[in-house]
């Protein structure tokens, strides 16, 4: 694939210079072209945020979606048509707040979508509050006095909930980054990436050396298949392990489980007499 498929040239990024989601993008973009995925076969869905641009600059189809509304769709974008990528993508309040339900039913769904979460412990387009994964004591313009809420831990949930793939990230590790998002990519089944990084605006704590300083990478003594060993990694805290935590490769995915596709593999959109059969009966409900 030419290196410059996804490009979209010269454009306007309305990004703080030095934000994580700059380095996001890049590794993104690598990771889809080593993977050799055509830009017409991917579909970007995203919500609201800083980190929900970044559809916007990628030269591929995506479809944005309401706050915390990105993994509906993107579900559903890929039940009707399996054949293509599809990558739910957007920020901790997004994804862990307005869409935490969305979130929890997804991984019980278990949909063939990569989900890709920047983590920077705030709200960056609202201009900082405190986010689910801001730590206790982090003050912010609402949170004059400190949060004092305990953060939401996602990795967490996911093992809990036995979603089929599971793995943490930090977007100043280029190449550790860029090997995860490959891994969830062409894993068949529901792969969460939490994706640390840091917002160089509205969270002086959480900084790009905070992250280097607070993270670890998993060797290779850790075994993703192991459940228990994968949620005593999810609950460390006080330096995050990155990599691949939870691997469970044997789920059933959404699409194998529906009724329309167990005897007839062609996707639903291309099945023209069936989708006009059902629209003019929709029609006619509707009259």
């Amino acid at each position: 694939m030419m290196k410059d498929s996804f490009d979209m040239g010269k454009i306007d990024i309305a990004w703080c210079p030095g934000c994580g989601n700059f380095s996001i993008l890049k590794i993104l973009k690598a990771a889809l072209i080593e993977l050799d995925i055509p830009p017409q076969r991917l579909v970007l869905v995203s919500g609201i945020g800083q980190a929900a641009k970044i559809p916007h600059y990628l030269k591929t189809n995506f479809f944005n979606g309401l706050h915390g509304r990105a993994l509906p769709p993107a579900t559903a974008i890929k039940a009707v048509n399996p054949t293509l990528t599809v990558l739910a993508e957007s920020g901790d309040g997004d994804m862990y707040g307005e869409g935490g339900n969305h979130l929890i039913h997804t991984m019980r769904r278990n949909p063939d979508i990569t989900n890709i979460v920047h983590n920077n412990m705030v709200y960056g387009l609202t201009k900082g509050q405190a986010s689910p994964t801001s730590q206790c004591g982090f003050t912010t313009p609402v949170q004059t006095g400190g949060v004092i809420l305990s953060p939401f831990n996602p990795v967490a949930l996911a093992v809990a909930m036995d979603a089929s793939f599971v793995a943490r990230a930090f977007s100043g590790d280029f190449d550790l980054t860029k090997d995860i998002l490959k891994q969830a990519i062409r894993h068949r089944g529901y792969a969460l990436v939490d994706i640390f990084q840091p917002c160089v605006s509205f969270n002086k704590i959480n900084t790009l050396s905070w992250f280097k300083e607070h993270t670890y990478r998993l060797d290779g003594s850790h075994d993703p298949q192991d459940r228990g060993q994968a949620f005593a990694r999810a609950i460390e805290t006080d330096r995050f392990p990155l990599g691949v935590i939870y691997l469970n490769p044997d789920k059933h995915t959404f699409e194998s489980n529906l009724e329309v596709y167990r005897r007839d593999s062609t996707p639903l959109v291309e099945r023209e007499p069936l989708l006009q059969e059902r629209l003019l009966t929709l029609l006619k409900a509707s009259r």
